[in-house]
C-alpha cells in the first residue's frame, strides 16, 4: 500500500501554443479558392467552407505521435499499449509512439512541434510552463489528464555502503537519462542533502534499464529512477541481488516539498519489493499526458475519454494502466490550463 500523505499545486501563468498535426479534408488552392472533397473523393473546387464547424474538421489530424521516454523505463511500453487502445478505439486515428529522454526531451520535442503528444513529469512540465528550471523559455501546452503516480525511486547495492543521500559522496550513481524527470529530481535531492552532482558523485545518464543492470553487475552503486511502483526492472534486480532501499530522511523530504508543491510524500510499505525489509519514504509525482493547446478539440476528446474509460484494457498490456483513474485525472496540475477537449470529457463525468 502506498500513503500520499500530501499534494499541492503551483500556479502558473497561461501561455498560447504551437500547433502540430497534419492537415486533411480542407485545403487551399493557389488562388485561395477553398476546396472541400466530398463523400467519394472527388473535388468540389469553387466551394466555400460555410461555417467553423467545416474549418475545425478540416483541422483535425489523422496521425499522432506520442513521445515516451527510454526503453527500460514505465513510459515506453506503457504508452505503445495507450497508442493501441486509442488505436483500436478511435476511428480514423492512428497513434505511434516513439522512445525519447522523457520529460525534459519531450516538452521540448513538443515545443519543436516533432510530436504531437507527450508524457511528462507534472514537476517538470510546471517548470517548462514557467520557463524556469531545464527552460529557458516558456513552453506552450496544455493538460490531458495525469496517467499514473510516479515514484522518485532510490536503490543501492547493498555493499555500497550507502543508506541515505548523503552517503553517495565519492559513488558512482545513476541519476537518469539525459532530459529526463528524473535527472531533474535526482539533482534537487543531491544538492539538497549538499552534494554536488557534476563533482561529488561520479553521475552516469544511463536507460533505466542499463542502470539496473549496472546495480546487479557492481558497476553501479546507486540509482535514482521515476518510475510505477513496483518497477519491474528493480524488481528483477532485486530477486537476484541483494538491494539496500535508500530511504529519504525527514528533513530532506521537507526541503524538497517546500521547494516543489509538486511533490508529495509517499511511504511505501516493507515487503513492496523482494528483499525490502522495512518501510521506506520516497516522493512523487503525476506522469502526465499533454499536448499543443490547440490541437484539434474533438482529436483531444476523444484521446482523453478513450484513455479513462478503456482504461482496464491498458491494464491487459501494462499493470500501470490500472492507475488511469478518473477520480485523480486532475491532480497535481500545477495551473497548467486543461485542454478544451479534455476539459469537454472532464465536464460530461464530473470530475474535479
Amino acid at each position: 500500500m502506498i500513503r500520499t500523505t500530501r499534494k499541492a499545486a503551483r500556479p502558473l501563468r497561461l501561455v498560447a501554443a504551437l500547433a502540430a498535426g497534419a492537415l486533411l479534408l480542407a485545403a487551399c488552392n493557389g488562388d485561395d479558392t477553398e476546396v472541400d472533397i466530398d463523400d467519394n473523393g472527388d473535388d468540389a473546387a469553387d466551394e466555400e467552407v460555410d461555417d467553423d464547424d467545416d474549418a475545425a474538421a478540416g483541422d483535425r489530424p489523422d496521425f499522432l505521435t506520442l513521445a515516451t521516454g527510454s526503453t527500460g523505463g514505465t513510459y515506453f511500453p506503457l504508452g505503445g499499449a495507450m497508442a493501441g487502445v486509442w488505436n483500436d478505439n478511435i476511428e480514423d486515428l492512428r497513434v505511434s509512439t516513439q522512445s525519447s529522454g522523457a520529460s525534459v526531451d519531450n516538452l521540448q520535442l513538443l515545443d519543436a512541434g516533432e510530436v504531437e503528444l507527450i508524457m511528462a513529469v507534472n514537476g517538470v512540465a510546471a517548470d517548462a510552463m514557467a520557463g524556469d528550471g531545464d527552460f529557458e523559455d516558456a513552453l506552450d501546452f496544455a493538460f490531458l489528464g495525469n496517467i499514473y503516480g510516479e515514484v522518485m525511486q532510490v536503490v543501492a547495492g547493498e555493499g555500497s555502503g550507502i543508506e541515505s543521500i548523503a552517503d553517495m559522496e565519492g559513488a558512482t550513481v545513476a541519476i537518469g537519462p539525459p532530459g529526463s524527470g528524473t535527472e531533474v529530481i535526482a539533482r534537487q535531492m543531491l544538492e539538497a542533502a549538499g552534494l554536488d552532482p557534476d563533482s561529488d558523485i561520479d553521475a552516469r545518464q544511463e536507460s533505466f534499464g542499463d542502470a539496473a543492470d549496472g546495480l546487479r553487475d557492481g558497476q553501479i552503486d546507486a540509482v535514482f529512477a521515476i518510475l510505477a511502483l513496483p518497477a519491474g526492472s528493480i524488481e528483477d534486480v532485486a530477486t537476484g541481488t541483494d538491494l539496500t532501499f535508500v530511504s529519504i530522511d525527514e528533513d530532506l523530504v521537507q526541503t524538497l516539498l517546500d521547494a516543489d508543491e509538486t511533490l508529495s510524500e509517499l511511504s511505501v510499505e516493507a515487503d513492496t519489493y523482494p528483499g525490502q525489509d522495512e518501510e521506506v519514504t520516497w516522493v512523487t509525482n503525476w506522469a502526465t499526458l499533454y499536448a499543443p493547446s490547440d490541437l484539434h478539440e474533438d482529436v483531444v476528446y476523444d484521446l482523453v475519454r478513450v484513455l479513462y474509460e478503456e482504461n482496464e484494457t491498458i491494464a491487459e498490456a501494462h499493470d500501470v494502466g490500472s492507475q488511469i483513474q478518473i477520480d485523480t485525472a486532475l491532480d497535481g496540475r500545477a495551473g497548467i490550463p486543461v485542454h478544451p477537449g479534455a476539459e469537454r470529457y472532464f465536464d460530461e463525468v464530473g470530475a474535479e
